[in-house]
């Protein structure tokens, strides 16, 4: 079957690409689409809400089957008011650029210390109009990692500009150091993949 993953971020794109493998999917992306691409206010109070708003938003723009996720970032033993949760990107009220963001997320490690955080993702399929499916599961979430001050020599990869700053709790390496494979392993869970799973074993969807 053919789905439309509603991101034009290329790097999530292919992290989701190999979480599906072996899969009856063949995944596309917004910037393969040939009709413009509708903007969506992401403007809902828990990941589930965003990505369900966008989900829906595209599958009336382009009438085919879609997936959009959403991803909150939360961190332990912080202050409530430092947690970003949905607003990743915008902690400060603004959008911020790649940089920027490596720069916010480390100047809270150098005052705080070493901190740890967990991306808490969310998923809606839009099969049809009738069979629309939605997940925010524990098993959706990434694995705990740390967030440090000093970034990596490399420069920024696009689209995860905090893994420049980003450490494996248990080997403390960063995220740069590390096999993409593994990477993408914490980014992006399992969940998913069961996600699509149990919807083709219980719906007979493809």
């Amino acid at each position: 079957m053919k789905l439309l993953y509603g991101t034009t971020n290329m790097a999530k794109l292919e992290a989701m690409r190999n979480r599906l493998e072996g899969l009856d999917i063949q995944l596309v992306g917004l910037n393969e689409m040939e009709k413009e691409v509708p903007l969506v206010e992401e403007d809902g109070n828990s990941p589930l809400e965003n990505a369900e708003k966008k989900a829906l938003c595209y599958y009336r723009a382009f009438g085919m089957p879609v997936f959009s996720c959403d991803t909150g970032l939360y961190f332990v033993d912080l202050p409530e008011e430092l947690q970003p949760g949905i607003h990743v990107r915008s902690p400060l009220g603004k959008v911020l650029g790649d940089e920027e963001m490596t720069e916010y997320y480390g100047n809270l490690a150098r005052q705080y210390g070493d901190y740890k955080a967990v991306y808490r993702n969310a998923i809606c399929f839009v099969y049809d109009s009738e069979h629309v499916y939605r997940a925010m599961a524990p098993d959706m979430e990434s694995k705990p990692f740390f967030i440090t001050a000093l970034p990596h020599p490399k420069p920024a990869k696009e689209g995860f500009p905090i893994d420049r700053i980003s450490k494996d709790l248990e080997t403390g390496k960063y995220f740069y150091d590390l096999p993409e494979s593994f990477v993408n392993q914490i980014a992006v869970e399992d969940g998913f993949r069961r996600f699509f799973e149990e919807i083709s074993t219980s719906h007979h969807l493809w």
